[in-house]
């Protein structure tokens, strides 16, 4: 099987918001690839990061008050963070695209289907006659799965479903052929049916355009039938990165375990679902130490006084947890043997 090359590899990204309150960071020291025709998960909580990670990596950040303040977004090899608008608008929707949470809000209502399908391939492909656009467009939403394709073109977004709009948004973002699609709670606000649908769509899609696809999400019964890697965030950190298969099965950050926990089980009728006691912080409100320690049953003084880095646990899976630490390993057997004496 032939290795697939790494397409955009996120180093070390650092954003904050300028208030006046002072800085605070919503993206700490985030780093993460993905490979081509790969399809890797970021998952946590509202509040966690995700979205801004994305924006950023766009370079859609809102400035004022947003910046990105450090580290590099290399997409083939190029750091992103170093072009000019001009430069990133070549790139974006047309190399790299994404579909944002809310298809309703991100859909312009005083626009046509058509309008909205065929700009960006007027902006990037000026070569193309308006019968080749349109015809293309067509294709597209055809390839989403949407029935009278060449009505819908003169359609307006008030007049389709939200499974139809969702849809739109994925054709739209695939109609330039893009070698990175993020998709940012692709899912939300869906029925299950639907909500099933567009999942094995955007795998269909990633598996026959082979587009490598970061897939946002909070919803971890999406991650395991999508993904094949995943990232966990907290806080606006990585806190855990392993395969899929691996993160299920062993699941090493404490954050990571109550995550899992949480997920109904319908076969368990008789206990009440877990829960993760306690809330993510306000971004910048914790200064030093573990950004999950008041929420975690293992903490202890060391939690409070460093933050923990990543510490690689087997050759795929890394986990930001001082228990994973082989001095503290050491240490903790040390105490246990003393005590048993």
């Amino acid at each position: 099987m032939e290795k697939r090359k790494t397409i955009l590899e996120v180093k070390d990204l650092q954003t904050s918001f300028f208030t006046e309150s002072g800085e605070i960071p919503a993206v700490d020291h985030v780093d993460f690839h993905i490979k081509e025709g790969e399809v890797l998960g970021i998952v946590g909580e509202s509040g966690c990061g995700k979205s801004v990670t994305s924006l950023s990596v766009m370079g859609l950040v809102p400035s004022p008050p947003g910046k990105v303040v450090g580290g590099e977004v290399r997409f083939q090899d190029k750091n992103l963070l170093e072009f000019s608008e001009k430069k990133m608008q070549k790139i974006r929707g047309n190399e790299m695209a994404m579909i944002f949470q809310e298809p309703m809000t991100s859909l312009n209502p005083l626009f046509t289907i058509g309008n909205q399908m065929t700009e960006s391939m007027l902006i990037h492909h000026k070569d193309w006659t308006k019968k080749q656009i349109h015809q293309k467009a067509v294709e597209m939403l055809k390839l989403v799965g949407l029935p009278r394709a060449k009505e819908m073109m003169k359609e307006y977004p008030h007049q389709l479903s939200g499974g139809m709009r969702q849809r739109v948004m994925i054709a739209m973002a695939l109609v330039c052929d893009p070698k990175v699609l993020i998709a940012d709670e692709p899912t939300t606000a869906l029925d299950v049916t639907t909500q099933a649908q567009i999942l094995k769509l955007m795998r269909n899609l990633n598996e026959q355009l082979n587009t490598a696809v970061l897939l946002i999400t909070h919803d971890l019964g999406v991650v395991a039938e999508t993904c094949e890697r995943v990232v966990v965030m907290y806080a606006g950190q990585v806190i855990e990165e392993a395969p899929v298969r691996e993160l299920f099965n062993n699941p090493e950050h404490p954050y990571t375990q109550g995550l899992i926990q949480s997920v109904p089980d319908v076969r368990n009728k008789e206990n009440r679902l877990h829960s993760i006691p306690g809330s993510v912080p306000l971004p910048g409100s914790i200064h030093q130490g573990c950004k999950f320690r008041d929420r975690c049953a293992f903490a202890f003084d060391r939690c409070f006084q460093e933050d923990p880095p990543l510490y690689p646990t087997s050759d795929n899976q890394k986990t930001r947890c001082f228990l994973y630490d082989e001095k503290e390993e050491v240490k903790h057997s040390e105490q246990t043997a003393a005590k048993s004496k």
